[in-house]
Formats: C-alpha cells, structure tokens, sequence
C-alpha cells in the first residue's frame, strides 16, 4: 500500500469557457468536480496504474463530505481522512479554451484545532505500518504547526518507509532538514529554498540540507533529478497543450511509484514525464490520458549530466 496525506485537501471545480476576460460575465460551457488537493491527485494517479493507496489528512463541512462521497467511487483508493470541525476548502480552475490558459483560485483552507492535529498524528503513525512508501504533499491549512512534515518525515523514518515531499515555503525548508528520501519542488520553490536560480547547484544545496534525492520540475523543459546514483534531465519531445491543473502531482505519483517498484531513475524520470504531459492533455487533475502517456514512454529522452555542471 502506498500512503499519501493531502493536509489540505480540496473539492476542485474545473470551469470551461469560450474566451476569459476581465470584468465580464462568462457563460460555462463544462463543469468537473473532483476530490482535490495534491495527495488526492497522486492517490488517483498511482490507483490507475494499479497500486493500492490509502488517503489521509482532513476533511470537514458539507465539501468535505462531498469529497468523501466521491472518493467512495474510485477503485483502489482508500479513504483514511481524519474529520474536523471546519470546512473543507475548494479550488477553482477557469480554463480558457480559446487560449489553453488556465487560471487557478485557491481557498485558504479550515482552522484545525490541536486536538484534531493530535488525532491526525495517531491516525497517520498506525497507517505507516502496511505502508511501502509516503507522499506528503501541499500546503498546510490553518492551526497546523509549520514544521507539521519535518515531524511526519521522522515518524516514517522510524517505521522504515521512504518519504517523498512534495511542498514549498517554510514546510519544505523544515522538511528538508528532517532527511526526506525524495524533494520535489518546482524551480522557483527549489530556488527559493537555496538562493541558487541554477536547478542543478540548487539541487546539491538542498541535498546537503538532508534531502536524499531531489528532483525539480522545471516546466516545459522537464525534470532535473540530483541523486546518489547520479544526475539526470528528462524532457518531453515536444509541449503538450491543455490544463496543466495536477501536472506536477502526476509526476510525484510517477516518481512514487517507480521506487516501489525500484525502476532505475531514468525510468522513474520517463514516467513522471509521460504521466505529467498526459495530465496536462486530460480534462481535469487527477486524471491522464492513456494514449498520451503510452506515446509519451517511448519518446522521452533522458540524460546523465556531470556532477560538476
């Protein structure tokens, strides 16, 4: 079983129109309502490509069960969210489909009590046991102490399971120092962890602060992974248009589940490429288009670059 806890989770409403302008009115041509938030995103992901996963974080309100209600409706995944008092967030896509542009709003998310914190932690350390691996991923919601992951990515080390991280700010920098095995942030979260506006010395500062393995997205042009075994960049062989809404969550579902499976970088690097590009051509995050991914795989190119560069 692979675990993945969304802190933050989210009901993701995707809006589509013809042409998005400022200080109109728009009429929506298509509405899509999914259980959102990062590690629900990855969940979805890594159950389409046959592992079993359990959920958790919070859930609160009328939006949270309705994102329980739906999570109830996807193979192999599990629901193990921890109720609270306060309402589950959403967040609001506006895609343009004139343009491709996406634009994104998010909700700040519920005020969560000790009490419920405390709760979480013993929920999270009794799902670690049957756990082959952990995603912690996104943003922290009111109440949750800042250094909530750093304390996470300890209680998975003491049980034996590799932990990927998947966050920015002030969560990633505490983090980080608590010995993750995987960091995947974007290139302006690894630069603003390092001061270096280079991905690949960005990426060896942010090993030397405890990750064990780094691997950036950098948009378009792919990923960069600094690892023990090496260093490696992967790009798609061409832009992929659409709703790049949970590109990146696929990635780290990519890159999950290729350690489980313990596929060489380069292949993990390939399948978080393929199923990056294929979310951007589905509809809604959380989702891939199987025939983009399956074309996808066999055209990536992937790179060893020096240690020095």
């Amino acid at each position: 079983m692979i675990l993945t806890v969304t802190l933050n989770t989210a009901l993701d409403l995707t809006y589509r129109v013809r042409s998005l302008r400022p200080h109109a009115s728009h009429r929506v041509s298509a509405v899509a309502e999914r259980p959102g938030g990062k590690g629900l995103n990855v969940a979805r992901v890594l159950a389409a490509l046959g592992h079993e996963v359990t959920v958790t974080g919070f859930a609160g309100g009328g939006t949270g069960r309705e994102v329980r209600e739906q999570l109830a409706g996807v193979p192999g995944v599990v629901d193990a969210l921890v109720p609270i008092a306060g309402a589950t967030r959403r967040t609001i896509a506006v895609v343009d489909e004139g343009t491709g542009d996406t634009t994104q709003l998010n909700e700040p998310g519920p005020q969560v009590a000790p009490a419920e914190w405390a709760a979480f932690r013993e929920a999270y350390e009794g799902l670690l046991g049957p756990a082959a691996a952990v995603a912690l991923c996104g943003s922290l919601p009111p109440g949750v102490p800042v250094g909530a992951y750093a304390g996470l990515i300890r209680a998975a080390r003491s049980a034996g399971v590799p932990v990927l991280l998947d966050t920015s700010g002030e969560p990633l920098r505490r983090g980080v120092a608590a010995r993750p095995d995987i960091v995947k942030p974007n290139a302006e979260e690894l630069a603003e962890l390092t001061g270096s506006h280079e991905p690949l010395r960005a990426a060896r500062d942010a090993c030397r602060r405890g990750a064990h393995a780094v691997v950036a997205s950098l948009g378009p042009q792919g990923l960069l992974a600094h690892t023990p075994e090496g260093n490696w960049r992967a790009a798609p062989p061409a832009a992929v248009h659409g709703n790049p809404t949970g590109a990146g969550d696929s990635a780290v579902a990519g890159l999950l589940s290729g350690l489980v499976e313990h596929l060489t970088w380069p292949d993990r690097l390939t399948r978080a490429i393929a199923l990056s590009a294929a979310t951007v051509a589905a509809p809604t995050a959380g989702e891939f288009d199987r025939p983009t991914y399956d074309k996808l795989r066999t055209q990536i190119k992937v790179t060893n670059k020096p240690a020095t560069t």
